[in-house]
C-alpha cells in the first residue's frame, strides 16, 4: 500500500521540517511549498495528495487564496495553519471549506492526531468504513455499534456524537468544536445538548461509557489509555 501523500504550505522553511518531521514519523510521504503559488502548481501536477496544510500567511497568494481555488475543483481535506486565533478568522476558514483550523504555535503531535482524524473520518486510512478503539466497533455505512460483540442501540444523533469522539480519539474537543462538527456549523443551539447526550450515550455504553472523558470548563475526549 502506498503512503498517504500531504502537501505542507509554509513560507517558514523550519515550519515545514517541523511539520514535515513529525508527518514522516507516521509513515506519510510529504510534499512541499514554500508559496501559495508553488501550493497550487505542486497541488495539480500530483496526483492523490489526501490532505493540505496550508499556512494563511504568505507570499505570492495567501492561504485564502489558495483554499478559494482548490476548492473550485476539490474536496481534498485542508487544514489550517495561522498565528491569529481571531474568530472571524476562524469561521472565514469554516465558511470556505476548511477543514480544521489551527492557531500557531501548536504541538505538532496533536497536528498530527488531528491529520490522522481528519484522514479517519474521510475513510482515507482504508476502504471500510468500520472505526474500532477500546473494544468498541463501529460500523458507519451500517450505522451500528457493538461493544463486546453486542449490538448497542443509539439514536441518529449519538451515534454521530460516538463517532466522531472516536475518529478524534486522544484530542481535548470543546463542546463548541462538537456542536459544530456533529450538529454542523449552521446549529445555533445551546451547548447544553452535548451534555445531555453524552449523559445517555454513556449511559447505554455501560462500563465502556468512562472512556468519554469531561473536561471541565471545555468539552470531552474520547480516550482508551
Amino acid at each position: 500500500m502506498e503512503p498517504i501523500k500531504i502537501l505542507v504550505v509554509d513560507d517558514e522553511s523550519r515550519m515545514r521540517k517541523l511539520v514535515k518531521d513529525f508527518l514522516i514519523k507516521s509513515n506519510y510521504e510529504v510534499l512541499e511549498a514554500e508559496d501559495g503559488s508553488q501550493a497550487l502548481d505542486v497541488f495539480y501536477g500530483t496526483k492523490d495528495i489526501s490532505l493540505i496544510i496550508l499556512d494563511v500567511m504568505m507570499p505570492k497568494l495567501d492561504g485564502w487564496q489558495v483554499c478559494r481555488e482548490i476548492r473550485e475543483t476539490s474536496r481534498v481535506p485542508i487544514i489550517m495553519l495561522t498565528a491569529k486565533s481571531d474568530e472571524r478568522d476562524e469561521l472565514q476558514g469554516f465558511s470556505m471549506g476548511v477543514d480544521e483550523y489551527i492557531a500557531k504555535p501548536f504541538s505538532p503531535k496533536i497536528l498530527v492526531a488531528r491529520v490522522e482524524a481528519i484522514l479517519r473520518r474521510t475513510n482515507q486510512f482504508s476502504g471500510d468504513e468500520v472505526l474500532e478503539a477500546g473494544g468498541i466497533s463501529i460500523n458507519k455505512a451500517a450505522h451500528i455499534v457493538t461493544i463486546g460483540g453486542k449490538e448497542i442501540d443509539l439514536s441518529y444523533k449519538e451515534f454521530e456524537l460516538l463517532a466522531y469522539f472516536v475518529e478524534n480519539r486522544g484530542i481535548a474537543l470543546s463542546r463548541e468544536k462538537i456542536l459544530n462538527n456533529v450538529w454542523d456549523y449552521d446549529y445555533f443551539g445551546d451547548a447544553r445538548t452535548i451534555d445531555t447526550h453524552v449523559k445517555k450515550l454513556r449511559s447505554k455504553m455501560e462500563d465502556k461509557g468512562e472512556l468519554i472523558k469531561t473536561i471541565w470548563g471545555m468539552g470531552y475526549k474520547f480516550d482508551t489509555e
